[in-house]
């Protein structure tokens, strides 16, 4: 049943219109089209909400939400996507965990380019904080673009010195911009997402002329030393497999409590295919257990 699964969901990623690669603007739309379709489940309220000057989402599912905050980064290549099109998965997140998802609509590249997504992050943060929400309740997770955009924002709270939340889980996390990853070229006829010239235009378009090892635009190059616990998934067929391999192998090296999943045959962030893809819901259930483990830990 899960190789039917698979195979149906690589069947509609290959067919689908978006190309990561292409024109902004009109890609902007096929995204918000793509994932706007998706309707949200009835237990799923969505309200609008500034945090430091960002605007975000507040997104609550379930009849259980009270235990914690969960600050959530969405994917897009750090060019597409927003609050309303991850609503779906932070959503999910939210419901197996018992939290409240905060999903933030940070600025997007070429028109705001490096740092803007990670100052929008931080700022968004901080408005959590000073909303009442201690770093004791707070998690963070990501996707993509978002997954590398997490660590990144751990790295800025350290550096800033402002508490950190109590841990991460990151989703097939982009978090090297200098695209040297082994995997962009082993995974290349496997992955039916992306493709490394498409990486390299959005990489060039967020980055603007910066430093692509800069830390907090490449977490992967970043001192990691002092992060709290973090979850790094992966499928096996994306070319960004190595993004998160290295990105692991960098945390425990740091002594940073790292846990690693890969799943067999998986595409890029197949954790939003819950719905249909058995091994995305027992992804995702990995996940909630994770941040459920350490913001009760962090309540004592």
């Amino acid at each position: 049943m899960t190789g039917t699964q698979l195979r149906s969901v690589v069947a509609l990623l290959r067919m689908s219109p978006l190309d990561i690669g292409g024109d902004v603007g009109k890609m902007r739309d096929v995204f918000e089209e793509l994932l706007g379709a998706i309707p949200l489940p009835e237990d799923v309220r969505t309200d609008a909400v500034d945090l430091g000057g960002v605007r975000t989402l507040k997104v609550t599912a379930g009849p259980d939400h009270g235990a914690g905050a969960v600050l959530f980064l969405h994917g897009g290549a750090y060019a597409f996507g927003s609050a309303a099109t991850s609503a779906n998965l932070a959503a999910d997140v939210a419901r197996r965990s018992g939290t409240t998802a905060y999903t933030v609509d940070y600025r997007l590249a070429p028109e705001h380019p490096f740092p803007a997504a990670v100052d929008d992050a931080v700022a968004a943060y901080r408005g959590l904080l000073d909303s009442g929400v201690p770093a004791d309740r707070i998690a963070l997770c990501g996707e993509s673009s978002g997954g590398g955009l997490a660590v990144a924002l751990l790295v800025a709270l350290r550096d800033a010195g402002l508490p950190l939340p109590t841990s991460a889980a990151v989703l097939s996390p982009w978090t090297d911009l200098t695209q040297s990853g082994r995997s962009l070229r082993t995974k290349a006829a496997v992955d039916p997402t992306l493709t490394p010239e498409a990486l390299a235009v959005r990489s060039r378009d967020y980055l603007a002329g910066a430093d692509p090892r800069s830390p907090l635009a490449s977490p992967l190059f970043a001192d990691l030393r002092g992060l709290p616990p973090l979850l790094v998934q992966a499928g096996t067929h994306e070319i960004l497999l190595d993004d998160a391999l290295r990105l692991a192998a960098e945390a425990a090296d740091a002594d940073v409590a790292v846990t690693l999943q890969t799943f067999p045959n998986a595409p890029h962030v197949f954790q939003s295919f819950a719905a249909v893809l058995s091994p995305a819901a027992t992804a995702l259930d990995a996940v909630a257990a994770f941040l459920r483990t350490h913001l009760d830990q962090a309540a004592g």
